[in-house]
């Protein structure tokens, strides 16, 4: 399997797991957690893989998943790539901090055990 295709199954996994348990959890810890490549937390192709996830869970339904990715001990929010994708996806990000909470409050009901 591409190691791409095997990082982004990990992220997800990864994510599933935080949102199932109703947590969140810093860019740099999932990405210290994949195994299959190496992924800088503030790295582009990181950003693209979480985008990605964030459209499929969206298009599941279930919210976008990246909403349980935080930016650790300033602002305890997603990157500005979260609200641009949500943005993108139609959704009323005006308000930041209130859209990443509803979006967050989302993800955890459609993942929570």
């Amino acid at each position: 399997m591409d190691a791409l295709v095997q990082a982004a199954k990990e992220i997800r996994q990864i994510l599933e797991e935080v949102a199932s348990a109703r947590g969140a959890i810093a860019y740099s810890e999932v990405a210290s957690r994949v195994q299959a490549i190496h992924l800088e937390p503030d790295s582009k192709l990181f950003a693209q893989m979480l985008d990605e996830i964030s459209r499929r869970s969206n298009e599941e339904g279930r919210g976008m998943l990246s909403a349980v990715v935080i930016h650790k001990g300033n602002d305890y929010l997603p990157g500005p790539g979260f609200f641009t994708l949500g943005r993108e996806l139609g959704r009323n990000t005006s308000d930041k901090p209130a859209f990443h909470s509803k979006e967050l409050k989302e993800v955890h009901n459609a993942f929570a055990r």
